[in-house]
């Protein structure tokens, strides 16, 4: 999936002329946390954020302060050394980019011109459609062998009980990495049946593994 697919499109920006005023009436109004700020030429030129805002807001023991800081121009706090995304990045990329660099968002440009945002909340919430955990469905986590042909094996259990697979994701076993885990999200809220089926076939379920579930 790419960035364009999961971007804000409609994005709110202010100058860098704007007021910290300005900028809480934008958050406060369309719910948002971030701002892209745009030069006279419409230029990405800095972001303020709701934790640049909060380190300068009125503090209500010294109200004296509140028009000073009110009024204090966004330049004077907006970030200008920005890392960018284009709209045909992958959204794996993007995320590992902002967790390497603890950033909450992410202007995205085409051709120089700011054309979206993407923010953690956009990702969190890619994460959960991708995998189907919005859905009635049954999480299974299986540990095997990291070998040719056993998504394929897997699979075709979970289709002998006529069962759609919404997601799965494969990860490396941290006690072996001769094995991989392999989370499987499937259409049925009863899932007994076919845990017992992998079991018999000899895999390792991990999860369900509780009371009540066959051994």
């Amino acid at each position: 999936m790419i960035v364009e697919e999961i971007m804000q499109k409609d994005v709110k920006t202010l100058s860098p002329r704007h007021t910290v005023q300005d900028a809480l009436k934008l958050m406060q109004k369309e719910q948002i946390r971030h701002i892209p700020l745009l030069d006279q030429n419409g230029k990405l030129c800095g972001v303020v954020t709701e934790r640049d805002i909060k380190e300068v807001a009125p503090n209500p023991f010294f109200p004296g302060e509140q028009l000073e800081k009110l009024s204090l121009p966004l330049e004077k706090i907006m970030k200008t050394d920005l890392l960018t995304g284009h709209p045909l990045d992958f959204i794996e990329d993007i995320a590992a980019l902002m967790n390497d660099n603890r950033i909450g968002c992410l202007p995205i440009l085409e051709n120089g011109q700011l054309v979206g945002i993407v923010t953690g909340t956009d990702l969190l919430q890619t994460f959960v459609d991708l995998t189907g955990a919005g859905h009635p469905s049954s999480q299974i986590e299986i540990r095997a062998r990291n070998r040719t042909g056993i998504l394929r094996d897997i699979t075709e259990i979970i289709y002998e009980h006529h069962l759609n697979i919404l997601s799965v994701l494969i990860y490396p076993d941290r006690k072996n990495e001769e094995n991989r885990v392999l989370v499987f999200r499937v259409s049925t809220m009863n899932p007994v049946s076919l845990i017992t089926h992998l079991k018999e076939a000899g895999y390792e379920v991990l999860w369900p593994n509780m009371p009540g579930m066959p051994r």
